[in-house]
């Protein structure tokens, strides 16, 4: 589904002398273009390709480089001068520790080795009965009539599946629901750590900031008890990623340390809820604005499934379904801007980039820009028909990135997503109601602000 190439994307222009990218002009004193971010930071960032394909910033004190193009930005993933750092991730850190989603170089790459068993096809056929299990209770929990928060439903749903399908402990049920709460918390909050580095400010003992450090101890309470109670029962059993961590051997033979472990569950359990949640909501708004595409995946999933609920199975047999959620990861991605830190200095695309700099990229900007996708704010699942998803640039559509950092759980995600979705749509008609807001709340990922929806039977 990624656009991305077997062909290397070129790094330079060619000879000659490397070019100093232009300064965008505007921000707010002391704070730069950090006030952009916090004020509008959407906007923002789908304007900064006027300014050129690769642009100064200023964030604070601190400058900033800005990809804009997507070959670029294919070039910056791919190459090994540009690592994963700045100011997301530093930011994320807090929640994510030194797992998969953070490391670099050698640490990195024996993470992923780690991690790949866990996602082979033959495990995401296992895990489906759990996201159909999930999917169909999830439907069964609605009554005719009643309105629904369906963001907080989608984000419940998405904790429940991953935290059962990669850490099967017993508790699991019981826990899956608390991790829900937690993470909601410690999202709202990383956002603004992330723009605004005033770290003194976030030791204050404001409501909100002890809200956040409590549901961030909770989290990490959590998942320690969890990895404790899979241990105490012994590695053995099912394939599971938890299995994998307890079993896996470092480089000299002995087993991984707890904290690397935990680092691990906590970057996954986040990615793979999260995501998915914010995907999910967004899916079904976009569905409740576009009767016609709603209609053609309830009969294609009714065409293929009868009566009956779809299964991992029928996915193969569901394009439509599996467009749709395409193109809502298009408009409305979750996961809409990284950060990148340069180990030494680069030319990128013929622009001279120092060492140990910081340079930001969004996903958000580039898969609605006008330049690589006609009616780039049209909703149209058709788009991705494989005769006219051709001619859409390389690396305008990064829903799971690309390279060594591409997501490993990309199929694991896309099932869960189709399953959900071709559960949920044929049995319920979602309308908008008086509380529903679609404006979009801005944190490390993008969610409608309330996404209140009544459910009608079909």
């Amino acid at each position: 589904m990624s656009v991305e190439s077997a062909i290397p994307v070129p790094a330079a222009s060619g000879p000659g002398p490397l070019r100093t990218p232009p300064l965008v002009t505007g921000g707010a004193p002391l704070l730069g273009h950090a006030w952009n971010l916090v004020r509008d930071p959407l906007g923002f960032l789908a304007e900064l390709r006027d300014h050129g394909d690769l642009v100064r910033i200023r964030l604070g004190p601190k400058t900033a480089y800005a990809v804009c193009d997507p070959e670029l930005v294919g070039a910056l993933l791919k190459r090994p001068e540009y690592i994963v750092g700045g100011p997301l991730w530093d930011t994320l850190e807090v929640l994510l520790g030194k797992g998969v989603a953070t490391s670099n170089g050698k640490l990195h790459r024996r993470q992923r080795r780690m991690m790949q068993p866990a996602f082979r096809p033959e495990r995401i056929a296992a895990y489906a009965k759990v996201m159909e299990e999930e999917a169909r209770a999830t439907a069964a929990r609605w009554r005719p009539g009643e309105t629904v928060d369906v963001g907080a439903e989608m984000f419940r749903t998405a904790v429940r599946i991953v935290s059962r399908s990669l850490l099967e402990v017993d508790s699991i049920p019981e826990k899956a629901d608390r991790i829900a709460d937690s993470l909601h918390t410690v999202f709202e909050g990383l956002y603004r750590r992330m723009v605004l580095s005033v770290g003194p400010l976030y030791r204050v003992p404001t409501p909100a900031n002890r809200r956040f450090e409590n549901a961030l101890a909770d989290l990490h309470a959590l998942v320690d008890e969890i990895i404790a109670e899979r241990r105490a029962a012994g590695p053995g059993g099912p394939g599971d990623l938890l299995a994998e961590l307890l079993r896996a051997r470092d480089e000299s033979g002995a087993p991984l340390a707890d904290q690397e472990i935990h680092d691990h569950v906590v970057s996954l359990v986040v990615a793979g809820a999260e995501n998915v949640a914010s995907t999910l909501s967004w899916t079904f708004h976009l569905l409740t604005e576009h009767p016609d595409q709603e209609r053609k995946l309830v009969e294609e999933v009714n065409s293929v499934a009868g009566d009956r609920a779809i299964t991992f199975a029928d996915l193969g047999d569901l394009p439509h379904t599996r467009n749709v959620i395409t193109e809502a990861m298009r408009i409305r991605p979750a996961a809409w801007i990284f950060t990148r830190r340069s180990v030494a200095e680069t030319d990128l695309g013929g622009y001279r980039i120092p060492a140990d700099a910081d340079i930001v990229y969004s996903v958000y900007a580039m898969q609605r820009d006008p330049r690589s996708f006609e009616r780039h704010l049209e909703f149209d699942p058709d788009r991705w028909i494989p005769e006219r998803a051709a001619d859409i640039p390389e690396f305008a559509m990064m829903p799971f990135s690309v390279g060594n950092r591409k997501c490993p759980g990309d199929h694991f995600s896309m099932a869960e997503l189709a399953l959900i979705l071709g559960t949920v749509a044929p049995k319920w008609r979602l309308e908008r109601v008086p509380e529903t807001d679609t404006g979009t709340r801005v944190g490390i990922t993008l969610h409608p602000k309330r996404l209140v929806l009544r459910v009608m039977p079909r």
